[in-house]
């Protein structure tokens, strides 16, 4: 890392350390006897960028800052730096500063989150894609309804780049019930979310430009943005679910001036996390002042599991012109994986430049998956299926987190009101290293590192709310048999993955 994207202050830095104690994330002593000085401070920075509460690339305080602010000499911070530098967790230039980074020998995962070809199923319990099983008998309904209106659109090209206008009139309408007052020419159609992101990524992030991301964020957008060439600018999430720390994000937005921000602010994923309205009224607020783009992706919005929770208004109500935010929304998470139908809510001149530049990219989408989320959504079908794809995200979220509750007692998580997946803090065990095991014993997470950018959130592991029943129990039966070895520093080599009745 040549140069830091963002930076802690004293008074931060002071008080993340400080909360290490109510949350349990201290250093053990070695021989239960009192570490010095220099080398807590070093372990608890250390710790802070493992998590994720500090990201990588961040510029620490001046020694003499942080030594004012923990009240210890400037000495014991500076040891404590030489420290983090020998491990190679902090590099410095003089006349740069400090900044924080993970060791060269601690790559980022390589492996894709693609789901398990359908004939591993009964070897590997796959908690590896948040994705569920089709809602039928809606699927099918929507398929059927979709082959009824395909005729007049067989006798034509079947090439609509911005999406088929019914759809692109179904989705504006959609908004605009919602209090969003939206034309059609607000809307571009996309295969999927991740097409939406890379259409926009294309558009407004170059090679070189500075994407501001939440930390930890979903893994596949993030490697889509490092394979597009951007520099990505990491900023923690609020601890306990609380949806995002403002002050970073203003300080982020006020330092690294980044030409693009892309947060999910409705039941995030990993951590399902969900940003309350000020606080989305003020990152719309701070992104406008600093002239960032900011991308809204929405694709979990629909999935409220918790009656007494109320979703906020979306982030785009604070930009109805759609000029500062960009939203996107997909049919994949709401719905079903296999019906990759996505869009873009935008300003009509941001959606004419994606439509234009669309050409030399994937041209348009299937017009019959179109039909299908017309179909849903001009009759109850969207409305039932959610309804079915709630209630079964609930009984699998219960069933999971009661299963841990009993297997892995250590773990720490907040179970959140919606969305489809669990963040779990590993009891200070490498998620990596469980990951590696529990494929081996034949159940497959995602280690936290894959949400991170540059190697944090070693010390988690995400968990999907896609199983159920003696499935859930099983996984956590695995996974606490995973933690195990890895606590006892044994290996899962010689383990053969095992059958399970789903």
């Amino acid at each position: 890392m040549s140069q830091w994207t963002s930076s802690v202050g004293a008074t931060q830095l002071a008080r993340l350390l400080g909360s290490q104690h109510s949350r349990g994330g201290t250093v053990t002593p070695l021989g239960g006897r009192r570490a010095p000085a220099y080398r807590s401070l070093a372990d608890g920075i250390r710790l802070l960028v493992f998590e994720g509460r500090v990201p990588v690339a961040a510029r620490l305080p001046a020694e003499r800052e942080l030594a004012a602010a923990l009240s210890v000499s400037r000495t014991t911070v500076a040891a404590a730096y030489e420290a983090l530098r020998g491990e190679g967790f902090l590099e410095s230039r003089r006349g740069a500063g400090s900044w924080t980074a993970v060791p060269a020998g601690n790559p980022l995962p390589t492996r894709g989150l693609d789901p398990l070809p359908p004939e591993a199923a009964g070897s590997v319990i796959d908690l590896g894609c948040a994705a569920l099983t089709a809602p039928e008998p809606w699927l099918t309904r929507a398929f059927q309804g979709a082959l009824g209106e395909l005729p007049p659109y067989a006798h034509t090209h079947g090439d609509y780049p911005a999406g088929l206008p019914a759809l692109r009139q179904a989705l504006a309408d959609r908004y605009t019930a919602r209090g969003i007052p939206t034309m059609p020419e607000q809307i571009m159609v996309t295969t999927g979310a991740m097409g939406a992101v890379a259409a926009i990524c294309k558009l407004l992030a170059g090679r070189g430009e500075r994407v501001a991301v939440e930390s930890p964020s979903y893994a596949n957008v993030l490697q889509l943005m490092r394979e597009a060439g951007a520099r990505l600018v990491p900023v923690a999430m609020a601890d306990r679910l609380a949806g995002w720390d403002l002050a970073a994000w203003r300080q982020v937005l006020r330092d690294a001036a980044p030409r693009m921000a892309y947060v999910i602010a409705d039941f995030h994923n990993p951590t399902g996390a969900l940003a309350p309205e000020e606080q989305r009224r003020e990152l719309v607020e701070a992104a406008r002042a600093a002239g960032t783009v900011l991308i809204a992706d929405e694709t979990m919005s629909d999935l409220v599991l918790d009656e007494d929770v109320e979703l906020p208004r979306p982030v785009c109500a604070f930009d109805p012109a759609g000029s500062s935010v960009i939203t996107v929304g997909s049919a994949s998470k709401s719905f079903w994986a296999g019906l990759r139908i996505g869009w873009v809510r935008a300003a009509p001149d941001i959606i004419r430049s994606l439509v234009a530049a669309r050409a030399w990219a994937d041209l348009a989408t299937p017009v019959l998956d179109q039909l299908a989320v017309t179909w849903l959504l001009n009759t109850e079908g969207w409305e039932e299926s959610i309804a079915i794809r709630r209630s079964t995200t609930r009984e699998n979220r219960d069933a999971l987190v009661d299963a841990l509750q009993r297997h892995l007692p250590d773990w720490e998580y907040t179970v959140p009101h919606g969305g489809l997946t669990l963040w779990a803090r590993t009891g200070g065990l490498s998620g990596s290293r469980i990951a590696e095991a529990g494929e081996r014993l034949g159940v497959r997470v995602p280690s936290g590192p894959r949400f991170g950018v540059d190697g944090a959130f070693e010390g988690y592991v995400r968990l999907p709310f896609t199983v159920n029943g003696a499935v859930a129990e099983e996984a956590a039966t695995r996974l606490a048999e995973a933690a195990h070895l890895v606590a006892s520093g044994a290996t899962a080599a010689a383990e053969t993955p095992r059958t399970y009745v789903a």
